[in-house]
């Protein structure tokens, strides 16, 4: 129901209150919960708890120093109880493997199976042909033969290892035949491969005739009828009017909500790519309003307006991380302790560094981009997590819970 204001009244089903809550508080002061009165008072608990959590109520330690906390937001070692350095702040995996040059570990050892096995088939192939067909740098295509060296089979003695014999150019493989040959499928690796093939050919702008839908085809024929799975997936509004724009090469007007700022903006963009990452769609293009190359969330884009001039040499830049989030050069770093029942978050956020807490806590650093966006971070975890740092950030959880929570007060003559 559209009301007079603007606002829109919605009725949802509703499976799980806490998941109700974390979407609502993702919008900050531009949602609330009107009933049923469980979901509207379990909100207001949730918000009373969290605006009168303590600065560090979580494994707080008096002996914790001023000199920890800023050591933490710097990603350095933090100073123990001795007064000892000690290295416990690490970056977490996708850090040290961007840091390394290398990939993250889940990446590496499948990139790892799919050389064995090409290997054991070829048996022979120049250090250039691996760098080449596998898309990474000869010295690391050694770092990878080298660790394919040290597996095999029980008891792992040197005559069970696998023999790979890399000399200054060239790659040999004495593997078992058995290697080269493609595993069978239970039936339900293939439903799970089937489904995420069709995923792909889902998504608007799929070759749908190319190698994969050809691909599909074959494992179809195996696995029987395939009438019964449909993939069906949802393209943001501006989808097509961007894609237009990215292929013509054109500048184009963009009006754009920003999520870490929680601002709408009229920006001017010269688009470079479009990119599907972590079920999103995202468009690289040179902002001329922040004068360097961004990427924005299409679904957040509210209009596109084609200007009738083409891209000039900023849109060359590229921006060529596979995450959806890329820290600007204004980002903050926040270090944030997390009690256990916040430690999703490490997995939901892009993480910088992360150490082990006080108390069994999990103290994390985090590129910020903007307020809004740790705001919403910080009442999503509510009272199981507190910004430590840099001092301008502390207490963000329990201010703007306070916020908030005047506002249902207000209206339902609550006392906190």
């Amino acid at each position: 129901e559209r009301e007079r204001d603007g606002g829109v009244l919605l009725r949802l089903g509703m499976t799980s209150i806490g998941v109700l809550r974390s979407w609502v508080l993702g919008m900050l002061d531009h949602a609330e919960i009107v009933g049923p009165p469980a979901a509207r008072a379990d909100m207001v608990r949730w918000l009373q708890a969290t605006a009168s959590a303590a600065l560090e109520p979580l494994g707080t330690d008096p002996g914790t120093s001023d000199v920890a906390v800023a050591d933490a937001a710097a990603g350095a070692p933090a100073v123990d109880e001795t007064g000892s350095r000690s290295a416990q702040a690490v970056p977490s995996e996708a850090t040290r493997a961007r840091d390394r040059g290398s990939s993250p570990t889940s990446v590496r050892l499948r990139r790892l199976l799919a050389i064995v096995s090409w290997l054991a088939d070829v048996r022979e192939a120049s250090l250039d042909e691996l760098s080449s067909r596998f898309d990474i740098a000869p010295a690391e295509v050694v770092t990878e033969l080298e660790l394919a060296a040290c597996c095999g089979l029980p008891p792992y003695s040197p005559d069970t290892l696998l023999e790979i014999v890399v000399s200054e150019d060239t790659v040999r493989a004495f593997l078992p035949k058995e290697l080269a040959r493609p595993r069978r499928l239970t039936p339900p690796e293939g439903l799970a491969l089937a489904a995420a093939a069709r995923t792909i050919l889902a998504v608007p702008g799929a070759d749908r005739t190319g190698a994969l839908a050809r691909a599909l085809a074959k494992l179809d024929t195996v696995l029987g009828d395939r009438r019964q799975l449909v993939i069906d997936i949802d393209a943001p509004a501006r989808l097509d009017d961007v894609r237009r724009v990215v292929e013509t090469k054109m500048q184009a007007e963009i009006e754009y909500h920003s999520a870490s700022t929680d601002e709408d903006t009229v920006r001017v963009v010269e688009p470079i790519a479009l990119a599907s990452l972590d079920g999103h769609w995202y468009l690289d293009a040179y902002c001329q309003r922040a004068d360097g190359v961004r990427r924005f969330r299409v679904d957040r884009i509210r209009a596109v307006r084609p200007l009738g001039r083409p891209a000039g040499a900023h849109a060359d830049g590229r921006l060529v991380s596979d995450q959806a989030f890329i820290p600007g050069p204004s980002a903050a770093q926040v270090t944030v302790r997390l009690g256990p029942a916040a430690r999703w978050a490490v997995d939901s956020v892009p993480v910088l560094f992360e150490r082990a807490g006080p108390g069994g806590t999990l103290e994390v650093t985090l590129a910020v981009g903007g307020r809004a966006w740790l705001e919403r971070l910080m009442l999503e975890l509510g009272p199981h997590a507190v910004v430590l740092a840099p001092p301008e950030m502390r207490g963000l959880g329990p201010q703007a819970a306070t916020r908030l929570l005047r506002r249902y007060l207000s209206q339902s003559n609550e006392i906190s």
